[in-house]
């Protein structure tokens, strides 16, 4: 066995693509028997980043970048883990011991029911925020049932809203709630079918790889937890790494509020 060939076994014991018994298991980040996320995703139209607006925001936040002004790259994990939900904890010890801080944007209608999930999380120095209570398009809601969503999600000081669809409206409720507006740079698009699957591990990797370096720099890179954005993770690591940038630092435990302007040295 080669020093590279062992190097790249001992990644992926450690991330658990392999056993010591078999390489073909299931990678760790996704248990073996994990059944598909259900069927909700927007049109790409919708899901598609949108630039900052105008009203509540002041006036130097970028939207699309969460407040992100440290030319790090954020990676950041949405939604959950349906029928596996400590897949969330397992990433972010992958991601802690690289030493990259990362931000999990959850749905609370799930994550309320585990709340060690959101002290684990944070204990290894994410960041977890709101994504409402149960990820409905707050476009199509009244000014209440919008209020309802952001108020019964997971208490933080940053919402990113579902499928990244907002006016000013929402934009202004949520600032009336104290919560700041968190989108994106890149979509990984990995809740997109590419034949009888969602977009592969290496599909992802390569649309971050392909990303234009304006995007990279200082951004943020959308993906999910329940798709197979987590199992690419150590490969866009890697990609970011040797084309240059940086990603954010993980320097220990943090609290239920993001800073603002994100603090990511």
């Amino acid at each position: 066995m080669t020093i590279r060939t062992a190097g790249l076994l001992a990644l992926a014991l450690a991330l658990g693509q392999i056993t010591a018994t078999t390489a073909a298991a299931a990678p760790i980040l996704r248990t073996a028997a994990a059944p598909s996320p259900p069927e909700r995703a927007a049109p790409s139209s919708v899901r598609a980043a949108r630039p900052a607006t105008a009203g509540a925001t002041p006036a130097g936040y970028d939207i699309t970048r969460c407040g992100n002004t440290s030319g790090r790259v954020l990676l950041t994990l949405d939604d959950w883990s349906y029928s596996d939900p400590y897949r969330a904890t397992r990433v972010g010890t992958y991601l802690r011991d690289r030493g990259v801080r990362a931000a999990f944007f959850l749905v609370n209608e799930f994550a309320r029911d585990h709340p060690d999930i959101v002290t684990t999380l944070r204990e290894q120095g994410h960041w977890v925020a709101n994504h409402s209570y149960a990820h409905r398009q707050l476009t199509g809601l009244s000014d209440d049932e919008v209020a309802y969503e952001i108020e019964n999600g997971l208490r933080s000081n940053v919402l990113r809203p579902p499928y990244g669809d907002f006016g000013a409206r929402e934009e202004s409720i949520a600032e009336t709630l104290g919560y700041r507006m968190c989108t994106w740079t890149i979509d990984t698009l990995d809740w997109e079918r590419t034949g009888e699957d969602y977009r592969s591990a290496t599909g992802i990797r390569s649309l971050v790889r392909d990303a234009s370096p304006a995007d990279k720099y200082g951004g943020v890179v959308l993906g999910h937890l329940d798709y197979h954005f987590p199992d690419a993770l150590p490969g866009i690591i890697d990609d970011l790494t040797e084309e240059g940038y940086g990603l954010c630092r993980n320097d220990g435990a943090v609290g239920a509020s993001m800073p603002l302007p994100l603090d990511c040295d």
